[in-house]
């Protein structure tokens, strides 16, 4: 069932599909807040107050659009709590273990390497990092994205050319060499 179906089915009255159309977007949203803010916690209150903000205004979205409307509210949400940005110790990321299966020299390189990559995306400007976010990360189209950023799909192609080159100088100067362009 669509995103569009589930929210159609909220807007007739079923409650349940609320609850689907939150697991499908609640870890992904905390993630993308998360982004803005540094600060899960107050991502995590975002992400709800999007999705009163959707449930309590009701707008109506065309076909495909729920996810772009989505991310929209929560950007602007994110925007206007910019000023608390914190970034907070995680004990979560310690706790967990490797699978038996799974050699602990390549899950480390493979922490490493997430951690290099968010570390370099911080580093790009903001509407590179946003726009490489948004179709690498989130599987957005450049329409979509343009609709959320607020911006023509001919600037999201240039943005997303363009940081995918700066994000490439940045890993290679932290030595990962093998980095597509």
């Amino acid at each position: 069932m669509t995103d569009e179906e589930l929210y159609r089915r909220y807007l007739d009255g079923d409650e349940k599909s609320v609850d689907e159309l939150m697991k499908r977007y609640e870890a992904a949203l905390i993630l993308y807040i998360t982004g803005y803010l540094h600060d899960v916690h107050e991502a995590e209150d975002l992400m709800i107050e999007a999705f009163a903000y959707l449930f309590t205004k009701r707008p109506a979205i065309r076909d495909g659009g729920l996810k772009a409307y989505l991310y929209k509210t929560a950007r602007n949400m994110a925007l206007r709590h910019k000023h608390k940005w914190k970034i907070h110790f995680s004990l979560e990321a310690l706790e967990e273990e490797p699978e038996s299966e799974t050699l602990v020299e390549e899950v480390i390189q493979t922490a490493e390497q997430r951690r290099i990559l968010h570390f370099c995306m911080e580093q790009l400007k903001s509407d590179y990092r946003e726009a490489l976010y948004l179709v690498y990360f989130e599987g957005m189209s450049h329409a979509e994205a343009a609709y959320l950023m607020g911006k023509a799909e001919k600037q999201i192609a240039d943005l997303v050319y363009r940081g995918r080159k700066a994000l490439k100088k940045k890993l290679e100067k932290e030595g990962i060499t093998d980095a597509k362009s």
